[in-house]
């Protein structure tokens, strides 16, 4: 483990270099891998951990779309797909990747085979920091570990498959065994990351959860309708309201951000360009900084938490979500954007 200097504050993290693959292998030679949940985190680190050479089994309700897509995927009923109950029998580390309500309702079913010397792992703190609100609370006798890759299941894949690796964040909140640190960072180096950096379940969560309703999600969204909305009531096209408020961003500038950094962006456009961003970015930061303080209460609070728990236990929960999905589909916004995507160059 290194430590390494970010911004004037040292961290302790994991690189490839240090911890190479062979020797995540060799920690968890002995281990059979289930993955519980085929969804969003599933087949991306189940499928990174199987190309990499782990023993890695899938957990998944037989005849549901997640299992005829598991079977799509390569992963063969009876051999190494089976129902969740089973294959949390045969595992010795179990990947709990279902939702946070998904896991909520599956606890139950996962804490009896839970046997001593096992381990239990999260991509999310959700279910560990808030326990008393979902009742996961784990056997002493077993380690409990978080790998949280800093993006998608698809990012994961595809950054994996492109020969690159996705930042993901480690914790240990129950070292059982004496082995926790080891296969946590085994499986940190099995999943496809890039490189570890320490963290704990509840800082995890709080950052999570404060990153979707807010830069990741939420607020990007806000501020790409609110753009949108000034350009075409100012008597601006669709297609250049969008091109000039997502599309630029996420195709030109972006990129570029992450190449180097948002100094190395702005040196990179033009001086009336930088001049604009220079004077304007600490007026956004000023107006939105009370939004971000209040996210943060909230999420800290478990008010969050429990708005999660309460409407996505909710029986009619996925009819309202794709409600709430098509409103912003079917927004003139994102229509503009559908459009704007199948007239770039590789679409055609």
């Amino acid at each position: 483990m290194a430590k390494i200097n970010f911004g004037g504050t040292e961290e302790n993290v994991v690189t490839r270099e240090e911890f190479p693959l062979a020797k995540a292998k060799e920690v968890l030679k002995n281990d059979t891998i289930a993955i519980i949940g085929y969804g969003v985190q599933g087949p991306g680190q189940s499928l990174n951990l199987r190309d990499n050479g782990f023993n890695v089994i899938i957990g998944q309700r037989k005849s549901s779309k997640t299992w005829d897509k598991a079977i799509a995927d390569g992963w063969v009923p009876g051999k190494n797909l089976f129902e969740i109950e089973e294959a949390c029998q045969r595992g010795t580390i179990l990947q709990f990747l279902l939702s946070d309500a998904g896991q909520i309702t599956l606890w139950p079913t996962v804490k009896k085979h839970l046997t001593p010397g096992k381990a239990l792992y999260f991509s999310h703190g959700f279910g560990i920091t808030y326990k008393e609100r979902t009742g996961i609370i784990p056997p002493a006798d077993v380690d409990v570990i978080l790998i949280a890759p800093k993006g998608s299941g698809t990012s994961l894949r595809r950054m994996f498959l492109q020969g690159r690796g996705l930042n993901s964040s480690y914790a240990i909140f129950q070292d059982a065994t004496g082995k926790a640190w080891d296969r946590v960072v085994a499986l940190g180096i099995g999943v496809g990351s890039g490189y570890l950096f320490e963290t704990t379940f509840k800082k995890e969560v709080y950052s999570d959860l404060t990153g979707e309703r807010g830069t990741l999600m939420g607020a990007i969204q806000g501020i790409f309708a609110a753009q949108y909305e000034v350009l075409r009531k100012n008597g601006h096209s669709p297609s250049e309201a969008f091109n000039e408020t997502v599309e630029e961003l996420t195709q030109s500038l972006m990129p570029l951000v992450a190449e180097n950094g948002m100094d190395w962006m702005y040196a990179n456009c033009s001086t009336t360009a930088q001049r604009g961003a220079l004077d304007w970015w600490k007026k956004f930061r000023d107006a939105s900084l009370p939004v971000f303080t209040e996210l943060y209460k909230e999420v800290a609070a478990g008010n969050e938490a429990q708005r999660s728990i309460d409407s996505n236990s909710k029986d009619d929960y996925r009819v309202k979500l794709e409600e709430e999905l098509k409103e912003l589909r079917e927004s003139e916004m994102w229509r503009a954007g559908a459009a704007v995507r199948k007239l770039r160059p590789e679409n055609n």
